[in-house]
């Protein structure tokens, strides 16, 4: 949201609530905030407030390279260039976690993970990872990295909530195997699973609106709402924080990832991590969202 819907003094907002609250992962991408405030706007943000607020040090900043439209794809140049770029807009020496942004089949996955690799060597990264790999290409990505001591991705970042479970087929078993992190994005399923869409009620003002509806709005999704409110007034919490817990709760899942326009929003959101769901209530949820 940030540089998108969300200008600078709004984005300090959350980012200071979201520090106050404990939390110390933040994770952006060098496209992100590109429609609002052209390309790197959210990493620019994020480190203006980190220079200003001087807590880099107690943060683990995670970005992302490889779709910008600057620079597509992941060849060894498009990857330096696009480090060198993150480096300078977050104002840091080190990125702790740097994403393949989406898998690049027209380059050599050697290529890739020794650029990744190098950039390791030199301490501008600390670890790679992957978003948005199909389990047979983070397959080989995987065995190239051990075989060759090129870089190894460390997590994988896919698209998994209560109504996308393509992850679980082959991906999450792949995870388990490798000891991978999972920290999924659109974990509310674009905000839907915020519980702020009903089968009748006011306009929301989202950018995704358009593509919530299309998606969502059907017997399943509505009948996915119905569950999740009802755990939620059992726990006297959000909508959003019961969706969110439930995903923290599936094997190999680190954290999941979600964004909130408002400090308010925020502490929705990260009421999910002292959420204790029963076990019954996890399986009502996964069958209502299959």
């Amino acid at each position: 949201m940030f540089g998108w819907t969300l200008d600078e003094d709004q984005s300090f907002a959350v980012l200071d609530a979201y520090v106050q609250a404990g939390g110390n992962f933040i994770d952006t991408a060098d496209i992100y905030g590109r429609r609002g405030n052209g390309m790197g706007a959210s990493e620019s943000i994020i480190g203006r407030w980190m220079a200003a607020r001087g807590n880099r040090e107690q943060l683990v900043i995670a970005t992302k390279v490889g779709i910008s439209p600057d620079r597509p794809g992941l060849s060894r140049a498009a990857i330096e260039s696009g480090v060198a770029d993150s480096l300078e807009r977050l104002g840091v020496e080190t990125i702790d976690l740097y994403y393949a942004h989406e898998d690049d089949l027209d380059t050599q996955l050697e290529e890739t993970l020794a650029a990744f690799q190098e950039l390791i060597d030199a301490g501008k990264i600390r670890h790679a990872a992957a978003s948005n790999y199909s389990a047979e290409r983070l397959q080989q990505a995987l065995d190239l990295g051990e075989r060759d001591g090129l870089a190894r991705y460390v997590a994988l970042q896919p698209h998994y909530n209560l109504l996308e479970r393509d992850y679980e087929r082959e991906l999450a078993p792949l995870c388990v195997r490798h000891e991978l992190a999972c920290l999924p994005y659109f974990g509310l399923a674009r905000g839907f699973l915020s519980g702020k869409y009903r089968r009748e009620g006011e306009e929301i003002d989202s950018p995704r609106a358009d593509g919530v509806r299309e998606s969502y709005f059907n017997e399943r999704g509505f009948a996915l709402l119905d569950a999740l409110d009802e755990i939620a007034a059992t726990h006297d919490s959000s909508v959003a924080a019961v969706a969110l817990a439930w995903l923290g709760a599936q094997p190999t899942v680190l954290a999941p990832i979600a964004s909130a326009r408002t400090p308010a929003q925020l502490s929705e959101l990260l009421a999910a991590a002292g959420l204790g769901l029963s076990v019954a209530e996890i399986a009502r949820l996964s069958s209502a969202g299959a």
